[in-house]
């Protein structure tokens, strides 16, 4: 190898034959020998460019970047123009960190001149690490120009542009890389980074299930599509997607607790905490296991929360997690002073959003409201900024509902291709309400009559609506495919609930209030069950829940948001029943809570069913029940109470700027402000 570009001058026998030397011991992998014989030469008087140049090249093989260093830059001095002198000296400056200088050595006029691309190459990725992206994409460019087949160029071209906030033309880029050479698996993985970075979530997914495939072996397609999903709220192919990559690496502490919090999402709790204590089989203090071990906890042993603390004291867990998870047993035994303490010793930047809801939880148990909101707003302001960008699909959400209003007519509803058809067995019961209106109080009551079978909060309506084609296939329904669908409906239920027979089934999802029309196409003799409360304590309690952040629970990050789908959810529900002739009684919450048996007595016999004073232990129902779903778990354990009422008057300062909103149904629900 010769250590000079062709434009370099002769150099003197002497060196010639060290040269010769050197490069034979190195190529025998003598590296120390090689570098001896070069120094003796300099020592000797030998060509102090070429004998540096090729000292510089040997200590980078061997790992002695400074050294290298400063034999390249007396070779670079004594031979300014020499590329491939330059080329080195900036990769060994790139691996001393020295990102400036090897830039300023690899200059564009120097880098553009050099026939072998190298050091424009080197340009290019130095630039990127500098995120000067003009001017990798520049450099990478020219080499793609003068070598247009070279497809891990286009691939690092396409990766800069992405950074760059050019996804478009980065796809371009690595669409080309993938075109070039259709094996390679990471630029095949680029190019689904840059769909997803692009916002075609569509593509990147198909990009990574094809990979999956065509490179079994390889996890990285599976992680990156885990990500993917889970970014979307997509839960219903995660298992599979953690399951498949575990094959491939059975110890990955990721994808262990990816497969934990995946059962806590889908409420599959028993299944969570076994998944959480397999990631701790292997690694004992793991501070992630513990803090998702609290949170499952919190909604179906609580009694467990305790002894989890004193386990993550034992262990001595890492110090922010552990002030956290005995936070949590703090807050469960009503020790708020000592759980606000606790939570004062995290850092503001762990786990932000759980941290500021047992704050504002236990500074409100504690009557500091205005404190205790402003953490509550903290809460929100974390939401808002997660990679899922729920603002952006609450207001989505709120479009598409907005437009459904505006499509529920009289002569919309008069154009029914098949006339309302009784299903062929008993149609269920749906209980509605907005969110925080006191529902899971009244399906545990509910739970508790031996001939009911609650089903709460399964997607039935919902994966029955896409199965359809949504709210637009509605109207086009003939006899046939409203009777397949009904069919359907029960199918689905029954992944969820036991459908024995002779037992009233009451559908339990507050926010099927939207969905009333495609209930009543589905089921026209159904009973609507409405919950109501004061719609300010329900907008307070949406406000400072720790909801999971789907579609609809992303409006509740901002005061405003959640008033206007508040709005809007109602005049859905005033639309349908102007129209639909639904069979509806109405729960007020206060009520409830004032006189259980005078409100409930008379909406079971409503719903035909025998009276039973079951439904007033709520207390027994809860403890027997197993999992609690909702945001109101705490509550539904505790004897009835009625501290919620009003509470939002402890906050009236902070929701003013909401109240003109909700004041049309303050008045109309037959409350006031």
């Amino acid at each position: 190898m010769n250590s000079t570009s062709a434009s370099a001058p002769p150099i003197d026998q002497t060196t010639a034959a060290a040269i010769r030397e050197a490069l034979g011991a190195a190529r025998m992998g003598r590296l120390g020998e090689a570098c001896s014989t070069a120094e003796r030469a300099l020592a000797n008087g030998g060509d102090a460019a070429a004998l540096n140049a090729m000292l510089g090249m040997f200590r980078t093989r061997a790992g002695e970047h400074q050294a290298a260093v400063r034999h390249l830059e007396l070779a670079h001095a004594a031979r300014p123009n020499d590329a491939r002198i330059a080329a080195n000296l900036a990769s060994a400056l790139t691996s001393i960190g020295d990102l400036e200088r090897a830039f300023a050595i690899a200059s564009r006029e120097r880098a553009f001149a050099d026939p072998t691309l190298q050091l424009c190459r080197i340009r290019a990725f130095v630039a990127d690490q500098l995120c000067q992206f003009d001017q990798a994409i520049d450099a990478y460019e020219h080499v793609v120009g003068q070598v247009p087949r070279d497809w891990e160029t286009w691939n690092n071209l396409g990766n800069v542009r992405v950074l760059s906030g050019d996804p478009a033309r980065g796809v371009a880029d690595l669409e080309k890389a993938v075109s070039l050479a259709p094996d390679s698996a990471p630029a095949r993985l680029n190019l689904a980074r840059a769909h997803r970075d692009s916002g075609d979530f569509a593509r990147a997914e198909q990009v990574l299930r094809k990979m999956a495939d065509d490179f079994p072996e390889d996890p990285k397609p599976l992680i990156d599509l885990h990500d993917l999903l889970k970014v979307q709220m997509r839960e219903d192919d995660l298992l599979e997607i953690i399951d498949r990559a575990l094959k491939l690496l059975p110890d990955d502490l990721s994808l262990l607790l990816a497969r934990a919090r995946y059962f806590g999402s889908i409420l599959e709790m028993e299944r969570g905490e076994e998944a959480f204590r397999r990631v701790l089989e292997h690694d004992p203090s793991n501070a992630e296991a513990f803090i998702g071990l609290a949170t499952l906890y919190e909604h179906f042993r609580a009694a467990a929360l305790e002894d989890l603390s004193e386990e993550a004291e034992r262990l001595q867990i890492e110090l922010n997690s552990r002030n956290l998870v005995q936070a949590f047993a703090h807050r469960r035994a009503k020790r708020f002073n000592e759980g606000v303490a606790a939570l004062g010793k995290i850092a503001p930047d762990f786990e932000t959003a759980r941290r500021e809801h047992l704050f504002g939880q236990m500074l409100e148990s504690l009557g500091d409201h205005d404190a205790a909101f402003a953490a509550f707003e903290k809460m929100n302001e974390t939401h808002a900024a997660d990679p899922s960008r729920p603002v952006e699909r609450a207001e989505a959400l709120r479009a598409e509902l907005n437009a459904q209003i505006e499509a529920t007519t009289r002569e919309w509803f008069d154009g029914w291709a098949a006339p309302p058809l009784e299903p062929e067995q008993p149609a269920p019961a749906f209980l509605v309400g907005f969110p925080r209106s006191g529902t899971t109080l009244l399906d545990t009551m509910l739970m508790g009559h031996p001939d009911a079978v609650v089903m709460e909060e399964r997607p039935v309506i919902n994966r029955l609506k896409g199965e359809i084609g949504g709210f637009e296939a509605i109207a086009g329904m003939g006899e046939g495919k409203v009777r397949q669908a009904q069919r359907r409906y029960f199918e689905i239920a029954a992944e969820y609930a036991d459908l024995r027979a002779g037992a009233l089934l009451i559908d339990k999802s507050p926010l099927l209030l939207n969905e009333a029309a495609l209930i009543h196409r589905l089921f026209p003799g159904a009973k609507f069950i409405l919950a109501l409360r004061h719609p300010a304590d329900v907008l307070l309690s949406c406000f400072v829940s720790n909801f999971r952040l789907n579609n609809a629970m992303s409006n509740f990050v901002r005061l405003d948001t959640s008033a206007e789908f508040y709005d809007l959810t109602f005049q859905a529900w005033e639309s349908a029943c102007s129209l639909l002739p639904l069979d509806v009684h109405k729960i007020v919450y206060e009520e409830m809570v004032e006189d259980p048996a005078g409100a409930l007595r008379p909406l079971v016999e409503w719903l035909g069913l025998a009276w039973s004073e079951e439904v007033l232990d709520h207390r027994k129902t809860a403890a027997g029940r197993g999992v609690i779903t909702t945001a109101s778990y705490a509550q539904v354990t505790e004897p009835i109470y009625r501290r919620s009422i009003g509470r939002w008057r402890h906050y009236r300062k902070q929701l003013e700027p909401i109240l003109p909103v909700l004041k049309p149904w303050v008045e109309k629900f037959g409350y006031s402000l």
